[in-house]
């Protein structure tokens, strides 16, 4: 189902002036962002469809949205067959738009509800959800639905397991390409898939590679920093020693950093998408004999703050490199350190 168009101009500006505020907020809103509102888009107008045989409105009424947190609210499992949100849910899910009938997470619905918001923004319009009623319902949803944060990953892939993973990539132009993705993704930091795929070979310096084996890394921006404040990066030794084989093996000249290899063992010219990231993890992790689900590609970064916190690093250090903007966030890896294996518990040896 194609996604509906994001709605970016407000009413009462002339064609061209539309224009120009559409290009300016694809611009100026990150790739990911645009993606999560092309979903949240997609599915509100569903919901809207299913639950009331209607279209959105802008702006939309406080009896709509007030249901859209009701019907999100609740386990719906054992909600009779004709309860309204249960029919709501079912087609749905029969639209490929929700998984089942249990209650979404918390954060699903607050980031949902973030998206329209935003488009009312986008139009110049007041948000039903700012009424004390929708927010005292939002509230009172997000307690009732309170559920321990789940880990993006399954598993972090730490230095043992990426030494597994890293010993199943061969010397052919792939082996040697899936190499170097895993070693620059989990030493500069435990990058994300979208900072791997965006990398460009512009973004990497090699200047004092040969004279000390140091690698420059320029990222355009993250999650946490924004375009020409995110700082440098660097990589050393081994991993260091991969990513230069793979620029002078594929070669790279310029262009995207990391590409698809076809059957033949020759590179495309177009990037490495997330979703090659993701099989590329994937991949290793079965090859090193790892059960299909043991990791997510997120697992690179969780395992490089867990290694971090197992070495007995710093962890404002470990942030210097993972660019974590929240102390607490990256504490929490730390904290899942078991206790005996915490270098602290040695001191007295």
């Amino acid at each position: 189902m194609k996604p509906p168009v994001i709605p970016f101009s407000p009413p009462a500006l002339s064609d061209a002036d539309e224009s120009a505020l559409t290009d300016l907020y694809i611009r100026g809103t990150p790739k990911n962002t645009l993606r999560a509102y092309e979903r949240d888009l997609l599915y509100i107008t569903a919901w809207k469809r299913a639950a009331f045989g209607a279209a959105l409105t802008w702006p939309e009424s406080e009896k709509v949205a007030l249901r859209f947190v009701l019907d999100h609210a609740r386990d719906l499992s054992d909600a009779p067959p004709d309860d309204p949100a249960r029919a709501t849910a079912e087609a749905l899910i029969g639209a490929g738009l929700r998984k089942s009938l249990a209650c979404p997470a918390p954060a699903t619905l607050d980031r949902r509800i973030a998206s329209w918001r935003a488009f009312h923004r986008m139009k110049n319009l007041a948000s039903p959800f700012e009424a004390p009623l929708l927010r005292q319902a939002r509230q009172k949803a997000r307690r009732a639905a309170a559920r321990p944060p789940a880990p993006k990953s399954a598993h972090p892939i730490t230095r043992e397991v990426l030494e597994a993973m890293l010993a199943t990539c061969d010397h052919s132009l792939r082996g040697i390409r899936d190499r170097a993705v895993l070693m620059l993704a989990w030493a500069s930091g435990g990058r994300r898939r979208s900072e791997i795929s965006s990398l460009m070979r512009a973004d990497v310096s090699l200047k004092d590679f040969a004279d000390q084996g140091l690698i420059w890394l320029d990222l355009l921006a993250t999650k946490t920093t924004t375009p020409g404040a995110t700082p440098r990066l660097v990589l050393k030794g081994r991993a260091a020693d991969a990513l230069a084989l793979w620029i002078e093996t594929a070669p790279i000249e310029d262009g995207p950093l990391f590409r698809p290899v076809t059957i033949n063992d020759d590179p495309l010219a177009r990037p490495l998408s997330p979703d090659g990231i993701y099989m590329i993890v994937k991949k290793r992790l079965a090859l090193a004999g790892y059960p299909e689900d043991f990791a997510s590609p997120h697992g690179l970064r969780s395992g490089f703050l867990t290694q971090a916190a197992l070495d007995g690093a710093p962890i404002q250090a470990a942030m210097r490199l993972s660019l974590h903007r929240s102390l607490a966030q990256a504490q929490r890896y730390y904290d899942d350190v078991e206790i005996t294996e915490n270098p602290a518990t040695d001191l007295l040896e």
